[in-house]
C-alpha cells in the first residue's frame, strides 16, 4: 500500500458511545506542519472534538506558543479562591498570558453584576462604576488575534448589560470610552520581554485609571518593567501593615484630571 503524503494521522477506529448510540469519532494527531502559519492568520483546528475545541485553536499554536485555553469551570474555581476581590469594583487584575481573556471576561462579569445591583437605578452612576470596573482589568498576549478577540468579548459583556438596562438612553460616548480603555489595557505584547510585538517593539505601558471627585478620573502611565522592578530607595523604606516593604513605582507620564466620558481625549492634552 502506498504511503499517504499527509501531515496528520487519522485514527477512524475510535468509537464513541453516547446515549446508547455508536458514533464514529475522528481524532487528529500532529506530526509536523509543512506550511508554517503565522499567528495572525487563520488556523485549521487539528482536534475537532467539541471538548478539545474549547481549549485549543491548533496544535501548531500549542507547540510554538504553549496556547491552551482554560475552561470556564476551572476559571471559576480559581477565581472563587479570591471571590471577594473579583466582586470588588476597584480591585485590579492582570493576566500576563491572557489568551482570549477567559479569566478577564469572568472577572468583568462578576464586577458588572455588582455594579448593576448597586447602581442600575442611576444611569450616570452605572456608567461611572462600569467604566471603573473595566479600567481595572489588564491583559497581555503574544498573539494578535487573541488580543482582538479578547477586547471584543470584554466590550460585548459591557454592551449587552448596558444596552439591556438603558435601551433608549445608552450613549455611544460611553461605549467609545470602554473601547478606548480596552485598547490601552489589553495589550499585544510579550510578557517575557516586557515589550510589544508589533513592527516597532516598545516597552509595554499600562495606564492606571483612578477615580477622583465623583466623575473625574486621573490617568497615570507606567512601564511594565518598572512595575516589576523593586528598586532600593535611599530614604527609609515604607512598610505595610504586615511589616513588608512597600514599593511605589514612579509613573512615566501623568495626565490632568478629566471627566470619565472624555478620557479618550486625554492623549491630546
Amino acid at each position: 500500500m502506498a504511503k499517504r503524503s499527509t501531515s496528520y494521522k487519522i485514527d477512524a477506529k475510535k468509537i464513541h458511545r453516547k446515549n446508547g448510540n455508536h458514533r464514529k469519532l475522528t481524532r487528529y494527531t500532529h506530526e509536523h506542519i509543512k506550511e508554517p502559519r503565522t499567528p495572525e492568520i487563520e488556523h485549521s483546528p487539528l482536534l475537532p472534538v467539541d471538548e478539545m475545541e474549547k481549549q485549543l485553536v491548533s496544535k501548531y499554536r500549542v507547540t510554538n506558543y504553549g496556547e491552551v485555553f482554560t475552561r470556564k469551570q476551572e476559571v471559576n474555581a480559581m477565581l472563587d479562591l479570591v471571590r471577594q476581590e473579583t466582586e470588588r469594583i476597584e480591585s485590579r487584575f492582570l493576566v500576563p498570558a491572557c489568551g482570549r481573556c477567559n479569566f478577564l471576561t469572568e472577572v468583568l462579569e462578576r464586577k458588572l453584576r455588582v455594579v448593576e445591583m448597586r447602581y442600575r437605578k442611576s444611569q450616570l452612576e452605572f456608567e461611572r462604576n462600569a467604566v471603573l470596573a473595566i479600567s481595572t482589568i489588564y491583559g497581555i498576549d503574544i498573539l494578535r488575534d487573541n488580543v482582538e478577540e479578547g477586547r471584543k468579548r470584554l466590550f460585548g459583556i459591557f454592551d449587552r448589560i448596558y444596552s439591556s438596562l438603558y435601551k433608549k438612553t445608552a450613549k455611544d460616548e460611553c461605549r467609545n470610552v470602554v473601547k478606548y480603555i480596552l485598547e490601552r489595557n489589553i495589550i499585544w505584547g510579550d510578557a517575557l520581554t516586557l515589550k510589544t510585538v508589533d513592527d516597532n517593539p516598545q516597552p509595554i505601558v499600562f495606564s492606571e485609571w483612578s477615580p477622583v471627585n465623583g466623575s473625574m478620573l486621573k490617568r497615570r502611565d507606567f512601564t511594565f518593567h518598572n512595575l516589576l522592578q523593586h528598586e532600593p530607595k535611599k530614604e527609609p523604606p515604607m512598610l505595610s501593615d504586615l511589616g513588608e516593604d512597600v514599593f511605589i513605582p514612579l509613573p512615566e507620564k501623568e495626565y490632568p484630571l478629566i471627566h470619565f466620558l472624555e478620557i479618550a481625549d486625554c492623549e491630546q492634552v
